[in-house]
């Protein structure tokens, strides 16, 4: 009888070869990030703080967005140095050990104790825990990450995969990145352990370009514990995939079309990745944070992380502040506090004035009003006020950010990184582009033309084929609807 590993072998996935219409969809493909400058989000918020170094990521071409660097926006590929980091919830889960890289060796990680408990139990008994836990994903969806990987246990194919999506690419955000750069063997036990609760022998990491140290940390990681034998032991192993350039292969299909070297355009579903996701084969995708997590649930026990946090957001979460903030940096915290201590008390407030907005989550999530700032940090919460928590990344503007301008610049992200597979993004995005651009210049629309965007802007929100899309529709309608002084389009 085959095992999963054979079959594996003779698929022969170590030859995914790839074409010029493939490697065109990717804008960092062939490229060096050296003297490279962001134009993210954060950095679009922070450009008063250093013009020049702006100017140089507005002239750059092919942009990036972005560096994992919104703590010291606006960032260069070729400056760096480590953020605040730090603990604010009662245990720490996932930021463990990560201030200071305390546990980036195996040895002071202290083995995969986590890996070691989890094998002497039953697939479904590891997913009840999980189940247990109430863990969400720490991304966009935040779908519950039990039922997930239940649905991976319950399909019955003898080859099934495991991928940890570590393209952080929500500007503001770069808690993934930290925690792979100082935690890597959390990031590959963590991995381990899933493999085995839905059946996978092999694990990938689809790590983003822009992040080269984290790249060389999870390589040496990955060294030492197949040297260990904790993977590579013909039981699983990890394989570590390097994107070249492209927000959209956040977005889980197009992630797995993205490693099977194929053009990484989203794909139509049904069916599920838990049904046919790599090379059609039952998978499971979980992003870094979420990840992160599963070590601590293992050894603690799913009740106990459930104990953690508020409402429907249970355990802790990671933030990331932008560089406005007088306190940039990582931290690990509660849910359920109030938006406003978070970026008062633990951000510090704006070192340049008054908030105009802040937007959680990546630059196609809702902006937050200030006098909104009351609403409780959680899932369900965020979303009343047409918000998100997603990756967790904070970026702030201040009263000298004019919403148009804001509007102009995420369409202009949005549509240079639409994957072009559904209409309603493809040319919508970049329609609504133009037309943001013209109003940021003063021009007036005509009633067609408003018309027209409006149009354009629900076809985004309701049609689109994944989250892209939408998410440009969504942000469009929270700056209008709640900033309408300073970008008269009324949308019914």
């Amino acid at each position: 009888m085959s095992t999963n590993t054979d079959i594996l072998e003779r698929e022969g996935h170590a030859h995914r070869p790839s074409g010029p219409e493939v490697d065109s969809f990717y804008h960092l493909a062939g490229e060096e990030l050296d003297h490279k400058f962001c134009r993210g989000l954060g950095c679009f918020a922070a450009q008063r703080l250093d013009p020049e170094r702006w100017r140089k990521a507005i002239a750059q071409w092919p942009p990036v967005y972005c560096l994992g660097k919104c703590y010291a926006a606006p960032s260069s590929a070729d400056v760096d140095v480590e953020p605040v980091i730090e603990i604010r919830c009662k245990e720490p889960i996932v930021l463990a050990g990560v201030p200071g890289g305390e546990v980036r060796a195996l040895r002071d990680y202290g083995g995969y104790r986590a890996l070691e408990r989890a094998r002497k139990m039953t697939p479904s008994d590891l997913v009840a825990e999980v189940e247990t836990s109430q863990l969400r994903g720490r991304g966009g969806a935040a779908f519950p990450a039990g039922r997930k990987w239940r649905s991976v246990l319950d399909q019955a194919s003898p080859v099934k995969y495991v991928v940890a999506n570590a393209d952080e690419g929500d500007h503001g955000s770069y808690i993934d990145r930290f925690i792979m750069e100082n935690a890597p063997h959390r990031l590959i036990e963590a991995l381990a352990i899933s493999g085995h609760a839905v059946g996978a022998a092999k694990g990938f990491i689809y790590l983003r370009k822009e992040y080269p140290v984290a790249k060389a940390n999870l390589e040496t990681a990955m060294e030492e514990a197949r040297e260990a034998g904790l993977i590579g032991d013909g039981t699983f192993d990890v394989e570590l995939v390097i994107g070249q350039g492209s927000y959209v292969c956040g977005e889980e299909t197009s992630l797995l079309n993205s490693i099977e070297h194929r053009r990484p355009e989203v794909r139509a579903r049904p069916p599920y990745p838990f049904q046919a996701g790599l090379w059609q084969k039952p998978t499971l995708v979980n992003n870094v944070e979420t990840l992160a997590s599963i070590p601590w649930i293992v050894l603690n026990g799913g009740a106990a992380y459930a104990a953690h946090g508020f409402s429907t957001s249970r355990g802790t979460k990671a933030i990331s502040f932008a560089s406005l903030f007088n306190r940039p940096g990582l931290y690990e915290i509660e849910f359920g506090i109030p938006l406003r201590e978070i970026l008062e008390d633990i951000g510090g407030g704006l070192k340049t004035g008054d908030f105009k907005a802040v937007i959680v989550g990546g630059p196609l999530a809702g902006a937050i009003h200030p006098r909104e700032f009351d609403t409780p940090f959680g899932i369900e919460e965020l979303a009343a006020v047409g918000a998100a928590v997603g990756h967790g990344g904070i970026v702030a503007f201040d009263q000298n950010t004019r919403m148009i301008d804001l509007l102009a610049h995420i369409f202009t992200f949005g549509a240079l990184e639409s994957c072009g597979k559904c209409t309603p993004c493809r040319v919508g995005s970049r329609r609504a582009e133009v037309y943001f651009w013209r109003m940021a210049r003063g021009d007036k629309l005509k009633p067609d033309e408003r018309e027209e965007l409006r149009a354009i802007l629900l076809a985004l929100r309701k049609t689109s084929l994944c989250g892209h899309g939408s998410g440009l529709g969504e942000v469009a309608q929270s700056i209008l609807s709640k900033y309408p002084q300073e970008v008269p389009l009324c949308l019914a």
